[in-house]
């Protein structure tokens, strides 16, 4: 009785640690788009650099995972939530190597001027954030529901990122010098998108923590083409 109780406080404890690092992404997030928004080359160096803090707390997580694992005698399903958490640890991780990349692209354009002032990108970046803080808050607390229910808000992150591309691609048709900053902000808006279908992911885990079943959450767009296939 006293390890289950010790193992349900650390549980706890745990789930914790993974909203502290929720909001460490997402502040990663925003201020790499805030920065290229603001042309702020000091303060994207500032969050490349801050990327090692997000692996370290990713790395003690994960060693207090396999702790637990190796000396807790967990349940199935608590088993099932420690790998899970293994699982999302990994996800936020690479969302933080994506604000990384956004930050090193700021860098990397230095001194130029944007193509156009940017209004879709740092929408993009709203929308994924607050899918993300919802996504692990539903994670921590098992709700299936709301687990199932925000993967199809990705559909509003992918619209934008077609408009974003559609508009790239003609600044490059019509302007061949542009299209090293075209690309540029490709790879901004692509990280973004990759970091909404990691949200996917974490989703996918809470119904498994909750259910015990593997399940392939799909957007309203994934079931329009499902349809039509």
């Amino acid at each position: 009785m006293a390890i289950r109780g010790t193992l349900e406080k650390k549980l706890q404890l745990l789930q914790d640690e993974i909203l502290v690092l929720g909001s460490m992404v997402e502040n990663a997030i925003l201020a790499s788009v805030n920065a290229l928004q603001k042309r702020d080359i000091e303060a994207s160096k500032r969050i490349y650099a801050s990327d090692r803090q997000i692996n370290d707390r990713r790395f003690k997580l994960e060693n207090e995972c396999i702790a637990l694992i190796a000396t807790q005698q967990p349940m199935a399903r608590d088993i099932r939530m420690l790998a899970a958490v293994l699982e999302v640890l990994t996800e936020l991780e690479r969302m933080g190597d994506y604000a990384k990349g956004i930050a090193r692209i700021n860098v990397l354009i230095g001194k130029e001027t944007l193509l156009k002032p940017l209004v879709d990108v740092p929408e993009m970046a709203e929308i994924t954030v607050d899918m993300l803080h919802r996504a692990l808050l539903a994670f921590v607390e098992v709700d299936e529901g709301a687990a199932r229910q925000i993967p199809v808000e990705d559909d509003k992150v992918d619209a934008l990122y077609n408009k974003i591309y559609r508009e790239l691609v003609a600044f490059m048709i019509d302007n061949g010098d542009a299209i090293d900053k075209a690309n540029y902000m490709l790879w901004v808006a692509h990280n973004l998108e990759r970091t909404a279908d990691r949200v996917t992911n974490i989703c996918e885990r809470t119904v498994y923590v909750a259910t015990g079943e593997m399940v392939e959450l799909s957007t309203s767009d994934d079931e329009v083409r499902e349809a039509h296939s």
